[in-house]
């Protein structure tokens, strides 16, 4: 298992278009997630202990967004076949266990993950309402470990602080995780 760092979020980048299906049997687009404020992309799996150590905290950080018109979604998008783990049966599982009120997608392809450029689980992407990209770095500052009463909830500032002047902060911290298991 190879640790891998995100890189720094290119301003550049803009929010690719895809067509995947989510947990409930629905093909989802960008478009369907967005939100009015912004959008946030986490591309996650069920098996990876780093996303294992954050995944209630980003659950409940995505519904907090999802309340405040940001929209959210997470990508799934490892190699299936050789980590069966990450299954579609596994991902409706994991989904259901974190109780996700958002979508869960499946990149059975791995091109989206491709297109976004996304190295590592977790590896999440912050957009504006225009869908410039203003954010990739962690969850928060507990990373891996628990958090305490001195975690910073980075991702949660950083999109509402995107949501109300459409720029993320200067300063960002990236997130680590395991490698995407690539075909």
């Amino acid at each position: 298992m190879a640790l891998l760092h995100t890189p720094a979020f290119d301003a550049d980048f803009t929010a690719a278009d895809f067509s995947l299906k989510n947990v409930d049997g629905r093909t989802l687009s960008l478009k369907d997630i967005q939100g009015p404020k912004g959008t946030v992309i986490a591309f996650i799996c069920n098996h990876c202990p780093y996303v294992k150590a954050v995944i209630d905290r980003l659950v409940d950080d995505f519904k907090t967004l999802q309340e405040e018109g940001v929209g959210c979604a997470a990508i799934m998008p490892n190699d299936t076949d050789n980590y069966p783990d990450d299954s579609f049966e596994n991902m409706q599982k994991f989904a259901d266990q974190h109780g996700f009120t958002f979508p869960y997608l499946i990149d059975e392809t791995q091109n989206v993950a491709r297109g976004y450029g996304a190295v590592c689980t977790p590896d999440i992407f912050g957009f504006n309402k225009q869908g410039v990209l203003q954010y990739r770095g962690r969850v928060d500052s507990a990373g891996p470990n628990p958090a305490d009463a001195n975690t910073k909830r980075e991702m949660l500032d950083a999109m509402r602080r995107i949501a109300d002047i459409g720029a993320g902060p200067h300063e960002q911290v990236p997130s680590m995780g395991c490698s995407i298991k690539w075909k």
